[in-house]
């Protein structure tokens, strides 16, 4: 069983920056993609980014110039740097990631998710 745990959010003031973490443990052998996703209030849940194995990135449209993923393989860790927040990136954010275990069995694990809080 993977388990992720997630950590960073809180409450910032628009124009400000916060940085989440979502470290993975469990019977883990590789991680492919890791991503960050968010669900505002009575919206649906959205990508925010990802990021592949090999480093590639993608991001909504809404976090490009402004949010940064990255990885450390061997923490098993993927970070979300988020600078110039406005209050529309209030949402729960959750982080993603899927792979295979040491039985080489493929998995697809969700955090519990994180509250950031973006006040005006």
């Amino acid at each position: 069983q993977v388990r992720l745990v997630e950590s960073g959010g809180g409450l910032v003031q628009a124009g400000g920056s916060l940085s989440l973490s979502c470290v993975a443990s469990g019977s883990i052998f590789s991680i492919n993609r890791m991503a960050w996703y968010r669900q505002a209030r009575g919206k649906q849940r959205e990508l925010v980014a990802d990021i592949t194995g090999d480093g590639r990135t993608n991001y909504a449209d809404s976090a490009k110039g402004r949010f940064t993923i990255s990885r450390d393989n061997a923490k098993k860790t993927v970070y979300l740097q988020m600078n110039i927040l406005k209050p529309e990136d209030t949402a729960v954010y959750y982080c993603k990631m899927d792979g295979r275990d040491i039985a080489t069995t493929y998995f697809a694990s969700w955090g519990q998710g994180t509250q950031v809080t973006v006040s005006s």
